[in-house]
């Protein structure tokens, strides 16, 4: 999981600084995608789930939030894997730590189109 993750973060990143730098006329754009935090029976796991919009293998990642019943504590979690064209997985789940999550607090996804070699 983490080649997946440290393989996205250098490309988002190396997509931002070129555009910024103006140095791509047509820079690659992250997609945003469909995605669902969801608390589980128990209240203490979230499941993280997200669509690929894209009609190829995508990197994507998708971020989320939740307050929980303890004051001030707002786990996150980030999950990032290649998806499958147009294909619902989940991501990962997350613990709560032992308290009971309330509700999603803030979330989003994204999916980077992956290079195919053969084809180009």
């Amino acid at each position: 999981m983490r080649p997946v993750l440290a393989r996205f973060r250098l490309v988002a990143l190396s997509c931002v600084g070129l555009a910024i730098g103006g140095c791509l006329a047509d820079p690659a754009m992250a997609d945003q995608a469909p995605f669902t935090c969801t608390i589980l029976p128990g209240e203490e796991i979230a499941s993280i789930s997200m669509t690929n919009p894209l009609a190829s293998h995508a990197s994507c990642i998708v971020t989320c939030r939740f307050s929980t019943t303890k004051y001030d504590n707002n786990p996150q979690i980030t999950c990032a894997k290649s998806v499958p064209a147009g294909k619902e997985v989940e991501m990962c789940r997350l613990t709560s730590g032992g308290d009971k999550f309330v509700k999603l607090a803030e979330g989003r996804a994204d999916c980077l189109g992956l290079s195919n070699p053969s084809s180009e």
